[in-house]
Formats: structure tokens, sequence, C-alpha cells
């Protein structure tokens, strides 16, 4: 992809030219999503621990919960400032860090772009399935937990980290589903069911310019996947 062609203020793109194909997860909680102090930590360090390469968009925790809305629970301007002391430059050669925004749709859609990290908002599971990019899901409130199951569960197209007995996911689960999804075997089957519908969903977007109807039968498309395996 040419960097210069395109609307990179925060260097995401220029920066996934230079990794090789399909090995930089995409780390973010939407445009409402934020996490506690404590789990922002623990994300941090299970990044590190994974060793696996990432683009992060971070933002400065919550004061009241470890899983929170932006618009209600952040309080600080300068999300880097909360990270473990010393991340940033100990993971400077594989991992990029972007304060509060990217242009997500286009990371996406990058070559190198090999897996999500993603609060299951809708329409970030749609853009996922768009580009064929396989999720860890991460809910936080609302239908996000819903989506969550239906991904692991009956789609199977995404892994799940486990909430320990704290309520927080620790450093341990994240480094191992992080290294699951992105070179293990589940993450091979994982990538394998997400490529499957991909193509459906071109199939179906190719056929009819109405979103309305693409997303119906790509629904029906999903459920008959799923009956037919049971």
């Amino acid at each position: 992809m040419d960097s210069g062609s395109r609307d990179d203020r925060s260097g995401c793109l220029s920066w996934l030219d230079n990794q090789p194909p399909g090995y930089v997860l995409f780390i973010s909680f939407g445009s409402g999503g934020t996490l506690s102090y404590d789990q922002l930590n623990e994300l941090a360090l299970g990044l590190e621990m994974s060793e696996q390469r990432f683009i992060w968009v971070v933002r400065s925790p919550s004061d009241t919960a470890a899983y929170s809305t932006f618009f209600t629970g952040q309080t600080k301007t300068d999300p880097f400032a909360f990270l473990p002391e010393g991340f940033v430059d100990r993971t400077k050669g594989y991992g990029l860090l972007v304060p509060s925004w990217a242009p997500q749709a286009q990371i996406l859609s990058h070559r190198s772009t090999g897996g999500f990290l993603t609060h299951c908002g809708w329409n970030s599971a749609l853009e996922s399935v768009v580009h064929g990019v396989p999720l860890i899901v991460w809910p936080l409130y609302t239908e996000q937990k819903m989506n969550a199951v239906m991904l692991t569960e009956e789609v199977k197209v995404a892994l799940r980290p486990k909430v320990g007995e704290n309520g927080i996911i620790g450093r341990v689960e994240i480094a191992k589903v992080v290294k699951g999804l992105m070179e293990g075997e589940e993450g091979k089957q994982v990538q394998t069911r997400m490529r499957d519908l991909k193509e459906a969903a071109e199939r179906v977007l190719s056929a009819d310019r109405s979103s309305t109807r693409s997303l119906a039968e790509l629904a029906q498309k999903w459920k008959n996947k799923i009956s037919n395996e049971n």
C-alpha cells in the first residue's frame, strides 16, 4: 500500500507498510470504551509477554470500573502516562501505541493486520468479517457481551480471554490468547473460518448494493453454516 496517497496522521499505515503480512494484532475498544488502571496495565504486560507485533489505540483509564465507557469514566488526558514503567521503550521494536484514535477500517484492510482485539461493537465485528480478520473478543458493556458469545461459540471466528476471580483479565491469560490467535493451532482454525465468512460476505455484497438485504443474507448464511455443523 502507498502511504503517500492516504490520510495517515496517526502514522499507523506507514508503520504497517513495514511489517510482514498477517503478523500485527490491532487493539481498540471503540470510540467509547476504556479500562481501569489495573486492567490497562495487565493488558500492556500481557502484550509484552506475548512478543507479538501490535498496534494499540490507548485511552486513559476509568477511575471507577474495570470496564467502563469513555464518556462517563475517563478523566485524564495523557494515556501513555498510565502504562507500566518502561513499557513504551521495551516494546518500541514491535509495538505501536496510538493515543485515542486510529483509522480502524484502513488498519483492518491492511495486509499486515492478522488479528483484532475488539470490544465487540457490531460495526467492528462487521468490518472484521469484510476484511477477513480473526478476533479476540473483549466485551465491555451492553450488547457487546451477546456479540462476543455469538462470535466465539456460534460463528467461531474469535477467541476470548478468561476473566480472573478478581474481575481482571490477567497478563498471562492475555499473552496466551494473543499468541494462540497469532501463531497457535486454535488461531489457525479461527483464521480459516473467518476467511470463509469473508468470502460469503463478498458474494453477498456483490449481489446487491442494499446494505439491509446484504446483512440479512449474510446473517442467514451464518445460521445455515451453524445448523449444518450441529
